[in-house]
């Protein structure tokens, strides 16, 4: 410290802890990184400074707070695969000059850019464009921010031919100034932050090229997108490609085909059919979500598909939600098949009045919504138009809010953990177009912060994500591969009570507004299920299995004990299946492990002289002979226990 007072005058800098570092005026955020330990001036990637990224080469400013990212921390990662996406934008100018840019932003778990080329990018050019970026990367450039006027902007990429830039830098106000970054010949029209220099990246891979509509609508034109990952060791990468192999092994359209589940029909697209053995699933997960619903005192109800045009006015999803919506007249009216489940429920509210006492009211229903997605966008069940969602909704008295909220918390806590998932949880707030005053928002937001603390539960903060009419606490459940996926949602509702004059008798005999709580646990049924299917890459727990035990006989003669220990099987509700073809042993037991039945029991001579049942339990092998009431009792244990 002695040595950094000599050299010049001193600033102090306030740190992630609150205490107070100081260091010579003029120093980079790298230089404060570097001074307070070697390791972070290595690892660091990005500043964030009073809780906005910098450049780590951009001058230190007095009575700042500072925090440092690195890898481990999701913005490190973002700049990181930032960078990486501008690495991947150069090599191709320079492999291939006349390609025209678009945009290139990290992604989860990697980035990707848009390119405008009559050249069709083949795997053969992915493999080119990687040797140039090593070659990119080894010449180490400066990764440097200037910024220009709105005028200097766009003649700067006018003269470079870039019309989709030139096109971004008109869309942003004039009066303000245009960052740019340079890396060796190569200069792109960006935001940042970015890492120092290219040599900073790693090990990367492009893993595909896709079709993208430039700014996401169809009206314009299709552009080229590779997609790429990246991370600073080698160890690491191959554990992430490997991962990418095993999700395209247990992808649930692959799976949902070959294992009779589910799929989608040219005649239908984004509109799946669910086979007998995928309805098997379904009536379980539902079955399961009855159960628990009405041990926690919901009540369920039913409500139609179409509905007024003056409903979705009044909910304000016809000013709010109205492109993703279908449309049709009846007796020349408009009317609107419903997107969401929630008017509904509020038009059964309103059925009748309702006293102080009745609440909570928790009202629950399985209701087929419709949404309109692009085609483009469609994925199996991930991403459908039609679905089913598990809603529920709550009305309350304002002092009931946070036991509500909390139960319900509880209630998506055990279905996650039922099905072996772990999860993390966001809070999100205020939207720019949001219906309600900053009050009421205000008292809905520190409602859903107060459940969360109660329940000691670490949340990220989303400024400006929540619903149009309220904040809402999402949870985002971790699979097997370690994918992330939102599901369970709670949202805190001012705004429809008011919009439907939804209203109950208080103690006073005043007429007073309940609060609402909309949520969801599963998300949709049919995406729900997509992602199990993945996460159990198709084995399924022998509770929601569609075939529970399969019966395989080693010879014709043993044609009736199998019979007959189907037929006491499904006496005890068992879901049995009987393979007595005129094949090998060893083939049905093949085939059976594909279609990854829970158990096989093999019946030969010596089952049926002992009246046993040779036992085959997937993923363990041979569990021996069993009496069939010992096995009976052991696999209506596991269904009940649903291990």
């Amino acid at each position: 410290m002695e040595d950094q007072k000599a050299s010049g005058d001193m600033i102090p800098i306030i740190l992630k802890d609150g205490s107070v570092y100081e260091t010579t005026e003029g120093a980079s955020w790298r230089d404060v990184a570097s001074g307070l330990s070697r390791r972070l001036g290595k690892e660091a990637l990005v500043a964030k400074v009073d809780g906005k990224l910098e450049d780590l080469d951009k001058k230190a400013s007095p009575e700042e707070k500072v925090e440092f990212c690195t890898f481990a921390d999701e913005e490190g990662q973002a700049v990181y695969r930032h960078t990486s996406s501008h690495l991947l934008a150069q090599a191709v100018k320079r492999l291939y000059p006349e390609a025209k840019l678009a945009i290139g932003p990290a992604i989860a778990d990697g980035f990707y850019y848009d390119f405008d080329t009559e050249h069709s990018f083949t795997t053969e050019d992915l493999a080119l464009i990687e040797e140039e970026m090593k070659k990119i990367k080894k010449a180490d450039y400066p990764v440097v921010r200037q910024e220009l006027t709105h005028e200097e902007a766009i003649a700067l990429f006018e003269e470079k031919g870039e019309p989709y830039k030139v096109e971004l830098i008109k869309d942003l106000p004039a009066d303000e100034q245009v960052s740019i970054y340079k890396q060796g010949e190569f200069t792109d029209l960006c935001l940042g932050p970015h890492l120092p220099s290219t040599g900073k990246i790693g090990v990367f891979k492009l893993l595909s090229v896709a079709g993208a509509y430039w700014k996401g609508s169809e009206k314009n034109k299709m552009l080229q997108r590779i997609y790429g990952t990246s991370f600073p060791k080698k160890k690491d990468i191959d554990a992430y490609l490997q991962r990418m192999e095993e999700a395209k092994r247990r992808d649930h359209r692959k799976l949902g085909q070959e294992l009779e589940l589910f799929g989608v029909s040219d005649e239908g697209p984004g509109f799946p059919f669910f086979y007998p053995k995928g309805m098997t699933i379904r009536l379980e997960l539902e079955g399961f979500w009855r159960s628990e619903h009405q041990k926690a005192g919901y009540q369920e109800i039913k409500s139609p598909v179409i509905l007024s045009r003056s409903l979705w006015e009044r909910s304000g999803h016809w000013d709010h939600y109205k492109e993703n919506m279908y449309f049709l007249k009846i007796d020349d009216d408009d009317y609107a098949i419903k997107p969401m489940n929630c008017p509904g429920a509020m038009i059964y509210y309103n059925n009748r009045v309702h006293s102080y006492r009745e609440f909570p009211m928790r009202i629950a229903e399985l209701g087929l919504v419709h949404r309109h997605e692009r085609s483009g966008v469609l994925h199996g069940l991930m991403r459908v138009r039609c679905f089913t969602q598990d809603d529920a909704h709550i009305f309350m008295l304002p002092e009931q809010i946070t036991d509500e909220i909390i139960g319900v918390i509880d209630m998506i806590d055990h279905f996650y953990r039922t099905f072996g998932f772990t999860y993390r949880v966001e809070l999100s707030t205020k939207p720019e177009k949001a219906m309600g005053s900053d009050e009421i928002w205000d008292t809905a937001i520190n409602a859903l912060e107060k459940a969360l603390e109660v329940k000691e539960i670490p949340y990220k903060l989303n400024e400006g994500d929540g619903a149009f009419y309220g904040p809402k606490i999402d949870f985002h459940l971790q699979d097997s591969l370690g994918r992330s996926w939102q599901c369970g949602t709670i949202q805190l509702d001012f705004v429809n009570p008011e919009s439907f004059d939804l209203t109950y008798i208080s103690d006073d005999g005043s007429k007073k507004r309940p609060v609402m709580i909309h949520r969801v646990i599963f998300g949709s049924i049919e995406r729900f299920l997509g992602i199990l299917t993945e996460h159990y890459g198709g084995a399924f727990p022998i509770w929601l299995a569609p075939v529970q035990v399969k019966v395989l006989t080693v010879a014709s003669r043993h044609t009736e004990y199998a019979a007959d220990l189907a037929h006491k099987l499904e006496k005890e509700g068992i879901r049995i299946e009987v393979d007595d073809r005129n094949e090998r042993v060893g083939y049905k037991i093949r085939e059976g492990e594909v279609q990854k039945v829970p158990f096989l029991l093999v019946l030969g001579d010596q089952e049926v002289e002992s009246q046993t049942v040779s036992v085959r339990k997937r993923s363990v092998g041979d569990q021996g002979a069993f009496t069939l009431q010992e096995f009976i009792d052991n696999v209506k244990e596991e269904i009940s226990q649903k291990t």
